[in-house]
């Protein structure tokens, strides 16, 4: 079984450096110029995107998670956050429609850029990664990813949210310190 963490650590290796420099540009700016970011995504991407959300805040930032009973409104100014990795899902949608209503500006992260949720989107973060839209063999023949599902999107989410996090740490000149000390006490 081991054997198999080669692959995929080799799978999530390709689809990071597959993802364009400056879509992961105009994303970290999105995030650094945000007044307040509010963040979804539905099911393991959900759980990522909370990830993300507890970073930011570890950075300062105002971030919430939709959802949560504490999370704000959105206006302008704002920023929230999504994930589709299929390309859509009709909350997503929903919700990106209410805060463009708003005045706020919407960063989409996703498999599939072609997908319904982009065209709703100021920002698209194209992941290049295998969801569950698509873990079936082509008929070319390409194999899946040897992670299940959506996985090799989901793994790759987490990694890519750290480098994020790393970008706007640099870019907002948090030090790490900082960080830790926004960190919980009630563990």
């Amino acid at each position: 079984m081991l054997h198999l963490s080669t692959k995929a650590l080799e799978e999530l290796g390709n689809c990071l450096s597959r993802v364009e420099a400056n879509a992961f540009d105009e994303a970290v700016g999105e995030i650094a110029s945000a007044r307040r970011i509010a963040l979804y995504g539905v099911g393991r991407e959900g759980l990522q995107i909370k990830g993300l959300a507890m970073r930011l805040f570890h950075l300062g930032l105002d971030a919430h998670v939709v959802g949560d009973m504490t999370t704000p409104p959105l206006a302008q100014g704002d920023l929230l956050i999504v994930s589709a990795g299929p390309g859509d899902f009709s909350t997503v949608s929903a919700l990106m429609t209410v805060a463009r209503q708003a005045g706020a500006r919407v960063l989409l992260v996703t498999a599939e850029p072609q997908g319904k949720a982009a065209g709703l989107a100021d920002r698209v973060l194209p992941v290049p990664a295998q969801t569950m839209a698509n873990d079936m063999a082509s008929d070319e023949g390409a194999a899946p990813s040897v992670l299940p599902m959506g996985s090799l999107y989901e793994g790759a989410l987490y990694i890519l949210f750290e480098l994020i996090i790393l970008a706007l740490r640099d870019a907002l000149g948090v030090s790490s310190a900082a960080m830790r000390a926004n960190h919980t006490n009630l563990e």
